[in-house]
């Protein structure tokens, strides 16, 4: 039987190659999109090597009104939130694939999606290389006790820090905390050029034309130093294929999964 799937966001930049590989597959079958610019268009006068005859919607939950399986995400920081709690507390599971979600909000919505018994992945970043970042950054961790993560984005790029960095920061918190020789709150000077603390690492945002998305940790030891970087190309191909991973599969969860690798065999 094939999934019923609703994208919000489906005519961005990751949104269209999504609809366009959602319909090209077997088992998976393209029910709802969600864009609040375009709404009331066809979303094959959108993106027009698309066929599929489908209205969009305004809305998540105009858009959820035809029987779904899965939402998927892709629109921004200030709309994230909503939708997710719109599609969990309908019934349906979800996929993020948007940034800007803060440690109390990943919180509260595991929290409703066990009362509603959905599931729900958010991988920060679905590029295979982001996903190899994290877990060769998490197993550094256990060897170099200290690190900070410089975080590139472009100039448009409203949230800060982003998405990846943010699922970054978590992870290596899981492993342990970074050292800091000198405390950040006695620093001399401006604090505020030390960056931002998020789960006990020091975070550097950048926002500058020229980037996508980039992020880079850096371990440092006596006498001895190690980056690790991940940065995104200019397309949205590095990000379909994690993200059909994660559509099927999160319909076998129950609660909250952060990261890709936690769902890759």
């Amino acid at each position: 039987m094939k999934l019923n799937i609703c994208i919000a966001g489906a005519t961005g930049w990751v949104g269209k190659p999504l609809c366009l590989a959602v319909t090209a597959t077997d088992d998976l079958t393209l029910v709802g999109a969600v864009s609040p610019t375009q709404e009331g268009r066809k979303l094959k006068d959108v993106i027009g090597e698309l066929k599929l005859d489908l209205m969009i919607s305004g809305s998540v939950a105009e858009a959820l009104d035809t029987p779904t399986d899965i939402l998927v995400d892709y629109t921004n920081a200030a709309a994230v939130k909503g939708n997710v709690m719109t599609a969990v507390r309908k019934g349906v599971h979800v996929v993020i694939g948007s940034s800007g979600l803060t440690e109390e909000d990943f919180a509260e919505i595991n929290q409703a999606a066990l009362e509603h018994q959905v599931g729900v992945i958010a991988a920060g970043n679905f590029a295979l290389t982001a996903v190899l970042l994290q877990r060769f950054a998490c197993e550094a961790a256990k060897y170099l006790s200290q690190w900070e993560i410089i975080d590139y984005a472009s100039d448009t790029k409203q949230d800060a820090p982003s998405g990846t960095t943010r699922e970054l920061a978590f992870r290596l918190s899981e492993i342990r905390r970074p050292e800091v020789t000198h405390p950040i709150s006695e620093t001399i000077g401006e604090r505020e050029s030390r960056g931002t603390t998020l789960n006990g690492s020091q975070i550097h945002s950048i926002r500058l034309p020229g980037y996508v998305i980039g992020v880079e940790a850096i371990f440092g030891a006596r006498d001895e130093r190690l980056t690790i970087r991940h940065d995104a190309g200019s397309g949205a191909e590095p990000y379909i294929q994690g993200t059909l991973l994660a559509i099927r599969e999160v319909r076998n969860h129950v609660g909250l999964i952060r990261g890709l690798d936690k769902i890759m065999k």
